[in-house]
């Protein structure tokens, strides 16, 4: 993803914002921009702004972030397998297995989600608002990031279930094992996060003016005690209100409580302590919410992939008991009750 910030000069006071985006250097036609509005990609003042009709003020802080996509890459369609666990004429519910990338970017021009859902689909029966290079995708986890994603299959659809995440009432929940021992059996994160300054690659908590708003919840399901080599663990269900790139193992690294086997944003030299693990400890396990077609609640919970259990397994001996929270979602995980 590319970063793009403005800040509305007097001059430009009162103009359309998909308007003023589109006469920007670096930034597309102005349809384009709209579409980028459309998508979620566009923060004012730290908050996403989804209105093509907002009209700027002077001193507005303005964030795009572009995705850096060769426009020459077409989705062909790719018999990858999908595991769907929900279906109908309007939307897919599905888990994604560890090492699926999204959608094509520079060094994956193919075998990603995408080529998979044109494949499943057919690419007229997607969703385009995010764009024609990423059909059907209503919301993204990193490529070693497992579990329950959204995918929609048209237009209408696609904007509403942005709009269920724009608003904070899609109902998004991770299962996440931290290293250290987190004290308190329940907390809110809320920064801003941007692109770091000293790493291109990564995300990082932020006071810039441009950083857009991050928010995060979680609660403890259970600890294990430290032994020689670590200092303990954490297992924890994190609820994400925002949605930013890497947004969870941004904001448990800030305090101090990185993910176990992050590659990019865990601890250093952690040998042993990552448990054997290649990918950071992350599981989209549970998502609900209002179908935007039927209103009916939609709801859908995703086991623990084989390599997260087996970690968690090497710590049972060492368990320091469940909390409330742990004895209702751990049994939900499938894995040692």
């Amino acid at each position: 993803m590319a970063d793009m910030h403005y800040l509305v000069d007097m001059s430009d006071a009162g103009s359309r914002i998909d308007a003023y985006l589109g006469a920007q250097s670096g930034m597309p036609s102005r349809s384009a921009c709209a579409r980028l509005l459309e998508a979620g990609s566009v923060d004012v003042n730290g908050e996403t702004c989804a209105s093509k009709k907002y009209a700027v003020s002077a001193g507005d802080r303005i964030s795009v972030e572009l995705p850096e996509v060769d426009e020459s890459t077409e989705i062909v369609p790719q018999a990858i397998p999908l595991d769907i666990r929900y279906e109908d004429n309007y939307l897919i519910v599905l888990s994604k297995q560890r090492g699926l990338v999204c959608h094509p970017a520079h060094g994956h021009d193919s075998g990603t989600l995408a080529n998979a859902l044109v494949y499943h689909c057919g690419i007229d029966h997607l969703g385009t608002v995010q764009g024609e290079d990423r059909p059907g995708i209503v919301h993204r986890l990193d490529r070693d990031t497992s579990g329950l994603m959204l995918a929609a299959k048209d237009d209408d659809t696609q904007r509403e279930l942005q709009n269920l995440i724009r608003t904070r009432t899609l109902d998004r929940r991770y299962i996440a094992l931290c290293h250290g021992y987190i004290s308190l059996d329940s907390g809110t994160i809320n920064t801003g996060i941007a692109r770091s300054t000293r790493d291109r690659v990564k995300m990082a908590v932020s006071d810039d003016p441009f950083a857009r708003q991050a928010i995060t919840t979680f609660q403890v399901l259970e600890r294990f005690e430290a032994q020689r080599g670590d200092d303990g663990y954490t297992l924890v269900e994190c609820h994400l209100y925002t949605g930013r790139t890497h947004q969870i193992r941004v904001h448990m690294r800030h305090i101090n409580h990185p993910l176990v086997g992050d590659p990019l944003y865990g601890k250093r030299n952690a040998g042993r302590a990552d448990l054997g693990l290649d990918r950071q400890f992350l599981h989209s396990w549970s998502v609900r919410f209002t179908h935007p077609v039927t209103g009916e609640t939609i709801a859908c919970t995703d086991e623990l992939p084989w390599d997260l259990a087996a970690a968690l397994d090497e710590l049972r001996d060492r368990s320091m008991g469940r909390t409330e929270a742990g004895e209702r979602i751990i049994p939900q995980l499938n894995m040692y009750v």
